[in-house]
Order: C-alpha cells, then structure tokens, then sequence
C-alpha cells in the first residue's frame, strides 16, 4: 500500500508578479525596438518588398505576446505555483493550462543555490535552484527569510538521507 502524498501549499510571492512584469516589458521593448531598426532599415535602403511584410509581422506578434507575458501570464503564475518541502521530498506544482507535477527525492539532491538578480533583488527575492545527478529543479520568487530558511532545510534534509 502506498502513502498519499498532499498537494502542495506553499505559494511563491506576490511580488513576483511585479518582477516577471518589468522582466517581459523590458524584453518585449527591446525585441521590438530592434524589429523598428531593421523595418527603418528596410525603407532606408529599399530591401525587397517581402522583407518590410516579414519585420512588420514579427512586430505584430511580438506586440501580441507582450500583452499576453506582460498583462496576465504574471498572474497565472504566481496564482498556480505551489511548492513544500518535508524530509523526503520536495513536490513543485505548476501550470494553468498544463499542470505539472514534481516529486524530487531528498536522496538524489546534490546543490541548492539562491539566485537573485537586480529586478528580483529591489524586492528582496530569490529563486531557489535545486541540483539533482540529472537536472535542476527551480522555485521562482521566494522572499528572502524564506529562501534561506528553505535552503537551509533542503540542505539539511539532503545531508541527512545521505549519511543513512
């Protein structure tokens, strides 16, 4: 007989809504700013009809997938991210159309780093990035007491199982 397993609780920071937000509106500013050079390009020199249609498509669709990540993808994310930690596994559940689910074994942990960049830094969060023999495994957006106090327990959960 198996042991239930309980989906997880533990949600990822509000505030990383606004971080993901200036990430993608920064993104999506800079690929179109180089689609308008290469269109500007395009009437400068007179290149082949065929060319202006191609930039002047990838604007369209680079404007509609910026509204897209920048106005609701944020929010789907921070509202279906769970995560838990406990003595033997740590279980990451995402996805709002496609739901994910992640048992990762504390025996087949090796790494656990704190990763925070300038966005994520004015916020005081980090993404915690767990190492495992075959892949990495990511919870984005954790303050900060709790990212430490997370890494600490996966650490010492990890160490643990491997001594037994």
């Amino acid at each position: 007989m198996y042991l239930k397993i309980e989906a997880p609780q533990r949600c990822i920071s509000r505030e990383a809504v606004k971080v993901w937000r200036m990430t993608e509106t920064l993104t999506n500013t800079g690929i179109i700013a180089v689609l308008g050079v290469l269109y500007y390009l395009h009437i400068h020199f007179e290149w082949k009809e065929w060319i202006g249609w191609i930039v002047l498509a990838l604007i369209v669709v680079t404007f509609l997938t910026a509204i897209w990540e920048i106005l609701f993808k944020p929010s789907f994310m921070q509202k279906y991210w769970r995560y838990d930690v406990n003595e033997e596994f740590i279980q990451l559940k995402y996805g709002a159309f496609k739901e994910v689910n992640e048992l990762v074994p504390m025996t087949k942990v090796q790494s656990v780093e704190l990763i925070q960049g300038p966005l994520m830094r004015k916020y005081d969060l980090y993404s915690i990035q767990i190492g495992t023999m075959g892949t990495e495994h990511v919870i984005p957006a954790v303050s900060e007491k709790e990212a430490f106090e997370l890494r600490d327990q996966i650490a010492h959960y990890a160490k643990i199982k491997e001594v037994e």
